[in-house]
Order: structure tokens, then sequence, then C-alpha cells
């Protein structure tokens, strides 16, 4: 019983595990394994994600929110901040948290709407705000996991990742904002009300959030040694909020551990290794989407990397292979699950709507892609 909820809690964590497991039946464990693991990466990811989770903790977010809603008078405006909030936010606190902020915020918003226009917008923002934060998410290392692993891996400084992404970064905000003029097309005057919340967050913890998400900059760019931020980030929450470590996503590191092994064993068998180069080169994009279909696109950044020397080809194909199914990113699973608990009856027809929504953002970008080829 406890193994079949493992799994259901953390298909993907419960997946690597597996083929980690069944691979060091095939290599066992020897020196070498320490070599497979990008301790960079999981360094600077546990820092992101403790600042991050810090900073929610204080309603950072949350206030962000209510401030840029203050002036909202209209569908199209509110529609335009709660989609808008989810796709610039997640360029720097990541997609996970992004929809994890601003997914359960949408639904205290729209519940203050009259009946018929909240029916109205509910599935629609909800479902463009899973699009919206996976989109947003690709323009910069910090926003979603697989950047953050490529980033490093490639060696690109943060203009030229950046730059790489920018022309589907600008595409897709076009193409949201297209969306959310047809959804509003008929747009009605709105009244919220914009209830004051008392303030929670600590100033003195808010100002060690601050500089500890500066030190993890520092040590993305390059110019802080990872080990330092990380020092600083375990022992400035240590000593003053300790709690934040109880909310840490430890799977996703635990997961990158996991498809490390299981990579670095693969590299050691000859066979599987010429095969999966012959399949990827010339077609590392097309591979990586879709590959992202059917592992997620982190997985998938993490497995194609060990066989391929075009990692910018990489970072596009898994970022636009975000989009697709409902687990080529884990991040869309947040809005699926929020929706199975507050809609339970509707979540058949958003499932629907995500596909389908997913699938026309997905078509447009490879042929942005496939222009510039």
């Amino acid at each position: 019983m406890v193994i079949p909820r493992i799994f259901q809690k953390e298909p993907v964590l419960s997946i690597a595990a597996c083929l980690a497991l069944v691979s060091s039946c095939f290599v066992p464990p020897d020196a070498e394994y320490l070599g497979y693991i990008d301790f960079r990466t999981l360094a600077i990811l546990f820092s992101l994600m403790t600042v991050m989770t810090g900073l929610r903790g204080q309603g950072v977010f949350d206030w962000l929110g209510r401030a840029l809603l203050s002036h909202t008078r209209t569908t199209f405006q509110l529609t335009a901040v709660l989609v808008g909030l989810c796709f610039f936010s997640s360029m720097v606190i990541t997609n996970d948290v992004s929809l994890l902020t601003f997914v359960p915020f949408t639904f205290v918003v729209l519940n203050r709407l009259d009946t018929a226009v909240r029916d109205k917008l509910l599935l629609p923002i909800v479902c463009m705000q899973t699009i919206a934060a996976n989109l947003g998410s690709m323009l910069t290392p910090l926003g979603n996991p697989q950047n953050l692993y490529l980033y490093g891996k490639s060696g690109m400084d943060m203009g030229s990742f950046v730059l790489l992404m920018l022309p589907y970064s600008i595409l897709s905000l076009a193409l949201l904002a297209l969306w959310a003029a047809g959804l509003c097309r008929r747009g009605a005057e709105i009244t919220l009300a914009h209830s004051e919340v008392a303030s929670r967050a600590s100033k003195a913890l808010l100002s060690l959030y601050s500089i500890l998400f500066v030190l993890c900059l520092l040590a993305v760019l390059r110019i802080l040694p990872y080990g330092i931020a990380f020092a600083a980030v375990l022992t400035g929450v240590l000593l003053a909020n300790r709690d934040t470590l109880h909310r840490v996503d430890y799977s996703l590191i635990l997961t990158f551990v996991a498809l490390f092994i299981f990579i670095g064993n693969l590299g050691r068998f000859a066979a599987f290794s010429g095969w999966l180069q012959h399949i990827l080169t010339g077609h590392e994009v097309w591979v990586s989407v879709l590959a992202s279909q059917v592992t997620s696109n982190v997985p998938a950044a993490i497995l194609l990397s060990g066989f391929t020397e075009n990692i910018r080809a990489l970072i596009i194909g898994t970022n636009l292979g975000g989009l697709g199914t409902l687990i080529a990113s884990m991040a869309s699973l947040i809005s699926y699950r929020e929706i199975a608990r507050e809609l339970p009856t509707q979540k058949g027809r958003y499932f629907a709507l995500f596909t389908v929504s997913n699938i026309l953002f997905l078509t447009v970008l490879m042929g942005a892609w496939a222009l510039t080829e």
C-alpha cells in the first residue's frame, strides 16, 4: 500500500529511482558514480528553491498580485494581470512557484465576481496561467529546472541564453495577448473588493532572502562560486527561519540525482550510447520535444544532454516541449490538481481545454522554429 501511494504522489521520482536502481544492477556502484552527479546544478537548485519558498512564505508574491489587481476595472484587465503574473514572474521565481502562488490566488479573486463571469473565466484563465508559466520560464536560466541544468552544462553566458529564447518568448506573449483579447472580446466592467490583508512579512527575513537571492543569481552567473551561495543559504535559513527547509521540494533534487545515475550508467553501454547519438544528431529539437511529452522536459533534458553536444537545440526543444501533454511539464500538474480539488466535476473539461490549447501553442511555436532553420 505504501509503494502505490508514493508512486501516485511522486511518479517522476519513482520512475527515475527505479531506472537508477535497475541500471545499477548492470553497472555496480563504483568510484565513477560520483562523476555522474552535477553538484553545481543541485546546489544552485536547492538554494533557489529554498529562497523562493522563504519569500513565498512571507507573502511577497501574494502582495504583488494584490497590488497589480488594485486598479483592474474590466475582465480584459483582470485576465491580463492574472495570466501576466504567471508569465513574467516565472522568469525569476520558476514556473512551479509561480503556479503554486497564483493559481490559488486566482480562485480567491474570481470567487468575488458574479457567478456567470466567474464560470466563463475560471477554467480558461487557469489553463492560460499554466501555459504562461511554462512559456515565460523559458527565457531565463532561473525559470525552470531544465534551464538551470542546461545553462550550466552549455557554458553560455546569461545574455546568450536570453537572446536564444527571446524570439519564442516574444511570440508567446503575443499569442497570450491575442487569446486574452478573444476571451474578453465582450468584456464587461467588473468590481473587485480589494481587501487589505494583514501583513505577515518580517522585514528582517525579507532582507535576508533578498540578499540570498542575489547570491544565488551571482552563482548562476558564475561570478560567485556555487559552494559559497549554497553555504550562505543553508546557514542563513538554519539560523533565521529553519521552518522553510521543511517546505522545500526535495523530491525534485532526488529526481535529478536518480536521473544522473541512470544516464551515467547508460553512457557506459557503448551500443546504446551510439544508437541514441545517431537518433539525436541533427534532430535534437524534435527528439527533445517528443521525449518531453512522455517523460516531462526535466528528465528529457538530463537524458538527452548526455548524448549530444548541441545543448542550444536541447534548450529550445525542452522548453517548447513543456507544451503538449499534461506531463510534458510537471509544473502543469499543479494547476490540474488545484482544479481537481476545487472543481472536481470540471476536471475533464479542463483537461480537454488544456490539451487543445497546448497543442495549438506548440504547433505555432514549432512552426516559428522551423522557419528559422
